[in-house]
């Protein structure tokens, strides 16, 4: 991986901050996060209030207040997260870490169109695509979200997932880890 960063002595180097889980990462209008370890997500609201997610980002990714094109925002954990406070001038291709932003941001939005099935079937094939490993049964999704997150994220009620997740896996669709991390298998 390509650092994202260029700071110009060892001294430059801002301290790694902890968050947990469910933090709201800090926005400045001149601050961006550098994710060491952990997950967030990106939210904003609907008009009446419902949360609607925008983006996932893990270690090594970039967001923050300079890369959002929407108000209102926020960065939440999801995890235990581990993040470097970092401002546009350190980030040396901050013009494509901008267009990667936007296009996480397309593709999550279009995850939210069709038959609520297809949506959940799309935002876990992303999810693989961005957070998983090959392993011997599929592919493993290490994020772990709660069935509201994966709700927000399609637009849909948490008690849907619940049952299109328990339907999935009854008919071979996903699987689970011993950590009950998801798994989709090889089709």
């Amino acid at each position: 991986m390509l650092p994202l960063i260029a700071t110009a002595s060892p001294l430059d180097h801002p301290p790694v901050q902890t968050f947990k889980r469910r933090d709201i990462l800090p926005l400045g209008a001149n601050r961006l996060w550098q994710i060491r370890s952990g997950a967030v997500r990106l939210l904003t609201l609907a008009e009446d209030g419902t949360p609607i997610t925008l983006g996932f980002w893990g270690d090594g990714d970039l967001t923050g207040q300079p890369l959002l094109c929407i108000q209102p925002g926020e960065i939440e954990c999801l995890t235990k997260v581990q993040a470097v406070p970092l401002s546009p001038e350190q980030c040396w291709n901050f013009q494509q870490v901008m267009r990667s932003h936007l296009q996480q941001m397309q593709e999550l939005i279009r995850v939210r169109q069709g038959q609520i099935p297809q949506r959940l079937q799309q935002l876990l094939n992303w999810l693989a695509l961005k957070f998983g490993h090959p392993v011997e049964q599929g592919r493993l999704i290490q994020l772990r979200l709660t069935h509201q997150d994966m709700a927000d994220a399609i637009g849909t009620t948490r008690v849907t997932v619940t049952r299109l997740m328990q339907e999935m896996e009854r008919n071979g669709q996903i699987g689970y880890s011993k950590k009950n991390c998801v798994i989709l298998p090889d089709t």
